[in-house]
């Protein structure tokens, strides 16, 4: 019988495990487990809610919710897109849950914000992308808390023209939309999006309702070059978008796009200077960045300022080259 002598067994030699690139000492932070990310973790299963912090494996979530923050996910947890560089599930999402926007109101209200950020997965199987959930949900929060700032960060909802006016309508305090990467790289990160669709989203905001900041986020790392990150840059500001984030793209598993490179501060510093002097009103750049970190301190100091709209940036000559790391030639 075949198994009875140790000649017939097969030894499969093992392969010593590949050690998991180190970040550097700037990308490192604290476990969560403070009594109030406890406590937020407990209100967020009780009212059957969904955060991005915990979904996109956000590295801030420990501190965010140790200060009592959080980014509320609506429209499900699965998304009907598939990023190369999201930790969101995705697939076909259940049926639409109306009692939602009630849900995340009793959320805000059980832990009294004064500030707070509503997303959402992509819902390209509804006609308007969910967009009348997102304005359910900033009108049952008002209702419930009127002094509450509401910003939102909203999908494409595939260039649906009436769903953006739809959350507009609704009056949130800032509509947030991200760019997340230069547009060579769409077609391998962002699935379903298209780098034109995003510009002329953020400018129909600005036209249509010209009292509410329009924000958009970046992540750098994915592949992209300074030149492009720059021009991405010039073109948000062409539209007329007054906030901008910038942050290091973490891989969430090996099954996502991986990091080109690391950023040091310092070129994140650069990335500022330039947006600045292009004429964004704020902006948050550095390697633990994302685009709901430190939210209410960014709109706070945006409204503090309170700054003119800047001229369109491609009048502004800036310099189309990393200085830290590509200086240009003489």
């Amino acid at each position: 019988m075949r198994g009875d002598n140790i000649s017939d067994v097969t030894t499969i030699p093992l392969m010593p495990a590949q050690p998991r690139e180190r970040k550097p000492e700037w990308l490192k932070v604290r476990a969560p487990g403070s009594a109030n990310y406890v406590r937020l973790k407990g209100l967020m299963r009780e009212l059957g809610l969904h955060t991005v912090c915990e979904e996109a494996h956000c590295p801030n979530i420990g501190e965010c919710w140790h200060h009592g923050t959080a980014t509320f996910m609506i429209l499900g947890d699965v998304c009907t897109r598939n990023c190369g560089y999201c930790a969101v599930a995705h697939g076909r999402p259940a049926t639409l849950d109306l009692d939602e926007p009630v849900r995340v109101a009793d959320a805000v209200a059980a832990m009294d914000l004064s500030y707070v950020v509503v997303t959402s997965v992509d819902r390209d199987d509804l006609p308007d992308g969910g967009a009348s959930v997102f304005a359910a949900t900033i009108r049952e929060t008002r209702r419930r808390l009127p002094a509450c700032h509401i910003e939102v960060l909203i999908p494409d909802f595939q260039g649906n023209a009436d769903a953006l006016r739809a959350v507009l309508d609704a009056g949130p305090d800032v509509l947030n939309h991200n760019t997340e990467t230069v547009p060579r790289l769409y077609r391998v990160a962002r699935s379903g999006g298209k780098y034109p669709r995003t510009l002329e989203l953020l400018r129909r905001s600005r036209e249509y309702a010209p009292a509410i900041p329009t924000k958009s986020g970046l992540m750098v790392g994915l592949g992209e070059e300074w030149n492009e990150l720059v021009a991405v840059l010039r073109d948000l500001r062409d539209v007329h978008c007054q906030i901008l984030t910038v942050g290091q793209y973490l891989r969430p598993t090996e099954a996502h796009l991986p990091i080109s490179r690391y950023y040091h501060p310092d070129e994140f510093r650069e990335l500022k200077r330039l947006a600045i002097e292009m004429g964004f009103g704020h902006v948050e750049s550095g390697p633990l960045v994302r685009s709901s970190y430190h939210a209410h301190e960014t709109a706070v100091t945006y409204w503090k300022t309170d700054r003119p709209p800047a001229s369109p940036s491609s009048s502004i000559r800036l310099p189309v080259y990393n200085p830290l790391c590509a200086p240009p030639a003489r």
